[in-house]
């Protein structure tokens, strides 16, 4: 199978015979071998009954469908899963990303990227809600990560499927996929402004709220890729500062007792310092328990903690 396109889909009735027949009519043009997978995110409308009789009239058309809403990072993942195409394109099925797009984003895999990103550049939401919290993400991300993209948020991307097929995804991970590829796989990655339409039937499911929710799976991406096979780096860090701010702290309380009098019951600091010294302790405790966590969660399930590209003339052991 050349191609696998993965369309998360939740309440899009509306939109879905259209954005199908627009998407198979890109497809046919390529002469490559392909499939759809359209997986229902619990969809509350028809959507899945439609889909449903897509399938019926092209085998092409596979549908994976959840008991209920798990979210979109959820779908992305199921549908990489179920998929088997050499390469994997995502896309919203909302009918605002354009199939036109597809060609180009394969012209430059064919180029040797591992990882083409669709940006919105002129991108067709509202202002305040949309666009201004989405730059401000996308800069942040790019600051944190290393990996400078200017929208993460677009869901149009392709990838080579076997820089992406291991890959586990939570919360709202999906958008940081190009950070996992860069980190964790050494993918070579890309960006091409793409066509962005305005939506045309049914209603947006994200807010400001999704925002809080990326800042903070963005903690969790900087920690795990920073820090995930080494946490008392940072536990231990934090707690070795915390103690040295303790003992800084209890030479003032003691200087200003015989400097100026000053009684040590009384003075505020000595409190402060002996709580300083204890976090610091707890947290270097908490760092060598999340190492103890990590080692058996690597060792246990025969996990390697790098990635191999290729070997000549070797074989493991």
């Amino acid at each position: 199978m050349d191609l696998s396109i993965i369309l998360p889909v939740y309440n899009e009735e509306e939109n879905i015979p259209k954005l199908h027949s627009k998407i198979t009519n890109v497809l046919t043009k390529l002469n490559k071998s392909y499939e759809i997978i359209y997986v229902d995110d619990g969809s509350k409308d028809s959507s899945f009954e439609i889909l449903s009789e897509m399938a019926k009239a092209d085998k092409r058309v596979k549908i994976v469908q959840f008991r209920k809403n798990f979210g979109q990072t959820a779908a992305i993942s199921a549908g990489i899963e179920y998929s088997q195409g050499d390469i994997l394109i995502l896309m919203d099925a909302d009918g605002q990303n354009d199939p036109e797009d597809i060609s180009r984003l394969l012209e430059k895999i064919d180029e040797g990227y591992d990882v083409v990103s669709g940006w919105r550049k002129n991108r067709q939401d509202k202002l305040i809600t949309r666009k201004i919290p989405s730059v401000l993400a996308n800069k942040l991300i790019s600051m944190v990560t290393g990996v400078h993209l200017h929208d993460y948020g677009c869901t149009l991307k392709a990838y080579k499927r076997d820089i992406i097929k291991d890959i586990k995804l939570y919360g709202e991970m999906h958008r940081f996929i190009p950070v996992y590829a860069a980190w964790w796989g050494g993918a070579k990655i890309s960006e091409i402004v793409v066509t962005h339409h305005p939506r045309r039937y049914g209603k947006t499911k994200y807010g400001l709220s999704r925002t809080i929710k990326v800042i903070l799976d963005l903690w969790t991406l900087k920690f795990l890729g920073s820090y995930g096979t080494k946490p008392i780096y940072t536990f231990g860090g934090f707690g070795i500062l915390l103690c040295f701010s303790g003992i800084m702290i209890s030479a003032v309380v003691i200087f200003q007792k015989y400097a100026y009098g000053v009684w040590v019951h009384r003075n505020p600091l000595l409190l402060l310092s002996v709580f300083l010294f204890i976090l610091g302790v707890q947290l270097g405790m908490l760092g060598l328990l999340a190492e103890i966590i990590i080692r058996t969660y690597y060792e246990s399930q025969n996990k390697s903690t790098y990635l191999l590209k290729k070997i000549i003339n070797l074989e493991r052991g």
